[in-house]
């Protein structure tokens, strides 16, 4: 962070920092913003948590070192040094007037909320009463509601308070380097700008797949289900990123305005071209209603109505407990015309754009060729981490990128309230639940949605996790 910038924070407050994102995710970026010099502020823990500065401290080297982080004595005491912490009930205001004397006068500080969503309004709320949003900015963290009319009256509480240039929407898939790079991969080269439309590509399927179930967590994900935890955000986002126009400059609106395009094209989800599954073991997980209809899996199509896509179907799918994770774009391309030249007269399978976005991000381009008396698949494949290097960690650029004011890697209010107008449908009349098992790729309904169309292909996976042959 450049010195002496007026739009950069210069103090972070984290509601909720001795939660489960804290220990997972927080700590980490933190320490790796530290070990690149990227942080000089102090930083501030809120939490209910009665305890003592120093246990906060051992609590954060603890989750660091257990994320697989080596830890630089140095760099973690620089990082220690920088906290302060306050225990209280965040919906009390006397806390706020605590926080108002830690953090002192004339500070630009950045609110991030790792908190349950039904909290993000009464903070925010109490802050406003304490005079502490002047020249502040609010990260909140998905869900941003849990329906499109929940999502409209979080958006207006917030909005009484907040410019919406302040509110930092979280959906960490955005912080991940190959979703954001997806632009630049798509308008950058003109070989793939040229195919990349409904005149060259015939379908895209879209694939989030998790190989765990949802084991701890039952209680919540059972009051969230597949659709809310990732379709509605996670790949909705992915797939403005692949279908969008490009941006007419390079500020964070130009970049949203393109986004809200796709979602304002794309009709609201047919709940007969959706299918929902539960692996089978799900209703025994503790916290999960033992008739639980709440899916793990879903399977949908869709479509976007523009001159760019018109005709072209989207299928999208994600779920627990599959075989792989892994996380992927995939194009098919038109068959080439058939001519008496060629072997069968056309290769039996179309060319395939593939953008794998977890684990080791990379793009397939599967080609045809022939061998001897018969056609073969020819895959051209890119690692990224191999051939630009590793990726910045999705929460560290997130937090980076809220401290600097860099709205392009958050969520803006018109695409989260179209992409739950979108959902809605399946939200209301949801429709069956059909049992999948564990390790397979979901229930068998979901073929049916792929009727006439290329049937759903196994994902691309790095070689490092590929079993041996």
């Amino acid at each position: 962070m450049a010195d002496g910038d007026s739009t950069a924070s210069d103090l972070l407050v984290i509601f909720g920092i001795t939660g489960d994102l804290a220990r997972k995710m927080t700590y980490r970026a933190l320490y790796r913003l530290e070990s690149n010099d990227q942080l000089n502020f102090s930083i501030v823990g809120v939490a209910s948590d009665d305890m003592t500065l120093e246990e906060l401290v051992e609590r954060a080297r603890r989750a660091i070192g257990e994320s697989g982080e080596k830890i630089d004595d140095a760099v973690f005491d620089r990082l220690a040094h920088r906290f302060s912490y306050l225990h209280g009930d965040v919906t009390d205001p006397e806390l706020y007037g605590r926080l108002a004397k830690l953090m002192g006068l004339g500070r630009r500080p950045l609110y991030y909320l790792e908190m349950p969503p039904a909290l993000f309004a009464p903070i925010v709320e109490n802050l406003a009463k304490a005079d502490l949003l002047e020249s502040a900015r609010v990260a909140v963290e998905k869900p941003f509601g849990h329906d499109l009319a929940s999502a409209r009256e979080l958006n207006a509480r917030l909005r009484a308070v907040l410019d919406e240039d302040q509110i930092l929407r979280v959906d960490h898939f955005l912080g991940k380097q190959p979703v954001e790079e997806l632009q630049y991969l798509r308008f950058a080269n003109n070989g793939l700008a040229k195919v990349w439309d409904r005149d060259s590509i015939s379908e895209i399927h879209v694939t989030m797949a998790e190989d765990f179930g949802i084991e701890d967590r039952g209680k919540f994900y059972d009051a969230v289900g597949c659709l809310r935890d990732v379709v509605q955000n996670h790949l909705l986002q992915v797939l403005a990123l692949v279908a969008m126009e490009p941006p007419v400059g390079p500020g964070a609106d130009d970049l949203n305005d393109k986004k809200a395009e796709v979602f304002r094209a794309m009709p609201a989800l047919d709940p007969e071209r959706c299918v929902r599954g539960q692996y089978r073991g799900y209703t025994d997980v503790a916290g999960v209603a033992k008739d639980s209809q709440t899916e793990t899996y879903v399977a949908l199509r869709t479509e976007i109505d523009n001159w760019r896509w018109a005709g072209v179907p989207i299928f999208l799918r994600a779920g627990k407990a599959l075989p792989e994770r892994v996380t992927e774009v995939r194009m098919f391309l038109h068959h080439v015309p058939g001519f008496s030249f060629l072997p069968n007269r056309r290769p039996p399978e179309p060319n395939q754009i593939v953008l794998r976005i977890d684990p080791d991000p990379g793009m397939r381009l599967q080609l045809s060729a022939q061998a001897g008396n018969s056609w073969h698949d020819v895959h051209l494949d890119s690692s990224f981490a191999e051939d630009l290097g590793e990726a910045v960690r999705p929460y560290e650029r997130l937090l980076y990128a809220g401290i600097i004011g860099d709205r392009q890697l958050f969520a803006r209010e018109d695409a989260i309230e179209e992409t739950w107008r979108i959902v809605q449908p399946v939200l209301d009349k949801p429709g069956r639940i059909h049992p999948y098992d564990r390790g397979s790729w979901g229930p068998e309904a979901a073929q049916s949605l792929l009727h006439g169309h290329r049937s759903w292909q196994e994902p691309w996976l790095p070689k490092s996790t590929q079993a041996p042959h």
